[in-house]
């Protein structure tokens, strides 16, 4: 199952080597072909994580709003993301893919002879015994990572072992000047002042540091608050520490992986973050203009229905007044002297002259 599993890798990796001659550089390709690969359903991710993202300051106020009632507060939470289109698992689970991908590239660089050239284990065995008459000594080194160094004895002693195995393959393990093959612990063992010893220790260093400016870009291409940020902290922290000890304990060649996986995934997330955020904001802006438009149609459909109701209500009739009599002006019934309105109910006519 393991072999079936890792057989595809395999054989891109295999590919890879066979057109550059380098295994460093055919692992910065290996690497690049499944960012590819895998790049529509990062975009699926990425776009999941953004839209989570903007809703970042939603939720926060939902939980300062229902603080004492968790219960009332993922209801709330469920109902926004039911609104908004957003699936939380969505964007973890294919977040997660790459790193299921690390399992075949481990076996592939864990056993060489039996994954990447493809030998069975009674060839390898025959090529272990051809090369132990030469001198190579599994106990000397790592034991659980004895093919590796197999396949470097190999690669020294090609002429005298070529001829053992169909699929034997010379493999260089040269890269930069640094020796893929080896455990970045084993330099402190014997560290001399040169650049295969310091270019061995960097590859952690510089996998660790490139892990740790991933996750930033990432949690800020999402879009998230501060106080996101500030949460996320510790997984910041923690992710480049892990990937320091683990490119420290294994070969140099996952370390080289790690690396370019985590510098073109970088370069992915900036660009897919930025390209999600202008996408998002003009279907927020649409949506904002159709419920814009909904509400003016809802308005003009209510003004229109009252006008409807009011024609339709019976009008009262008009008092007529009896024919052949007109109704004087109220200037001319009120008209006192040169005071049009002057007269009133309680007129006197004697009200200002002066009495004895």
């Amino acid at each position: 199952m393991g072999k079936l599993i890792t057989l595809p890798f395999a054989a891109l990796l295999r590919w890879m080597y066979t057109i550059t001659g380098s295994y460093g550089v055919g692992i910065i390709l290996f690497s690049l072909i499944l960012k590819l690969i895998l790049l529509p359903f990062q975009m699926k991710s990425k776009r999941s994580m953004v839209r989570m993202g903007r809703l970042s300051n939603k939720q926060a106020e939902l939980q300062k709003q229902y603080a004492k009632n968790q219960q009332k507060y993922q209801e709330e939470l469920a109902k926004l993301y039911q609104e908004e289109g957003v699936n939380p698992m969505s964007g973890c689970l294919w977040s997660l893919l790459p790193m299921f991908l690390l399992l075949p590239l481990y076996q592939i660089v864990y056993r060489p002879m039996t994954h990447f050239m493809g030998l069975s284990d009674e060839a390898v065995g025959t090529v272990r015994a051809a090369a132990e008459a030469l001198g190579y000594d599994a106990a000397s080194g790592n034991a659980a990572y004895f093919q590796v160094s197999l396949a470097k004895f190999v690669s020294g002693h090609w002429d005298s072992l070529k001829d053992t195995a169909d699929g034997l393959m010379n493999i260089n393990f040269n890269f930069l000047g640094v020796d893929l093959s080896a455990i970045p612990s084993s330099a402190f063992s014997g560290f001399k002042f040169q650049w295969g010893f310091i270019g061995l220790l960097l590859i952690p260093i510089l996998a660790a540091g490139i892990q740790f400016l991933f996750t930033i870009v990432t949690s800020r291409s999402n879009g998230q608050s501060q106080e996101q940020q500030r949460s996320m902290m510790m997984m910041n922290v923690m992710m480049p520490i892990i990937s320091l000890w683990w490119c420290f304990t294994m070969p140099a060649a996952m370390g080289v992986y790690w690396f370019f996986n985590s510098f073109f995934a970088m370069i992915q997330e900036f660009f897919m973050g930025k390209f999600y955020t202008k996408k998002l904001d003009a279907e927020e802006e649409e949506r904002a203009a159709k419920r814009d438009a909904a509400r003016k149609l809802r308005m003009e459909e209510a003004k229109q229905r009252a006008a409807e109701q009011r024609e339709q209500e019976p009008r009262k009739p008009k008092k007529q007044q009896p024919s052949g009599e007109k109704k004087p002006p109220t200037t001319e019934a009120g008209r006192v002297g040169e005071r049009p309105y002057a007269r009133g109910r309680s007129y006197q006519a004697d009200r200002y002259d002066e009495k004895e």
